[in-house]
């Protein structure tokens, strides 16, 4: 919690018909990436929407917005993340913005989710930071470079893989500072989320 502008990432297994009722969020930016299952979405901006895996959606609270999540799957949990990043501008109008990244596209490589201009067919936020997302298994490995007055921030979501040296398993995060690159390998089974961050 609270590493460069990266504010908190939440994991939720939610069980068949339950879910979290109407709440609201104010100026942050808040990013959605499910792993199994369907997450039912709805909010104040009129916007009901099913994110299965693959997608990732992205809210801007901005100057708030109220919205619900639910597993209508019956008889399967859905397992999600949930991140927020701390936007660099507040009072703005929320908005919405969901985007399918097939399995294909990050087999292998770290493929951008998320970005501060929407590059690449990644979702645009409001914040100086950048999401990536791969799958990793045997001899695949990729490397990003950084500067290394930024922050990373690698979270392992399934698997195992070595980053920069270390072995993490799901679960799993790694602090990254003062590094120029960081590189991901020896994956089995692995899905990560990287993050190139604002210090």
């Amino acid at each position: 919690m609270g590493w460069g502008n990266l504010r908190v990432i939440n994991e939720d297994r939610v069980a068949p018909g339950t879910g979290f009722g109407k709440h609201g969020h104010r100026d942050m930016e808040i990013i959605s990436y499910v792993l199994s299952g369907n997450l039912a979405h709805q909010d104040s901006m009129g916007n009901i929407k099913g994110i299965p895996p693959g997608d990732v959606q992205r809210m801007s609270a901005g100057t708030g917005v109220t919205h619900s999540e639910f597993n209508h799957a019956e008889g399967q949990t859905t397992h999600f993340l949930q991140i927020w990043i701390t936007p660099n501008m507040t009072g703005i109008a929320p908005s919405y913005e969901q985007r399918h990244i097939p399995a294909e596209q990050r087999r292998g490589k770290l493929r951008l989710m998320a970005s501060p201009d929407g590059a690449g067919g990644s979702v645009k936020i409001n914040a100086d930071a950048y999401l990536f997302a791969g799958l990793f298994n045997g001899t695949e490995s990729a490397v990003l470079n950084i500067n290394p007055k930024r922050k990373g921030y690698v979270h392992v979501v399934l698997g195992t893989v070595e980053v920069n040296g270390q072995w993490l398993s799901g679960g799993d995060a790694a602090l990254i500072s003062a590094e120029s690159r960081i590189e991901i390998l020896n994956g089995k089974d692995a899905e990560v989320l990287v993050f190139d961050l604002e210090a």
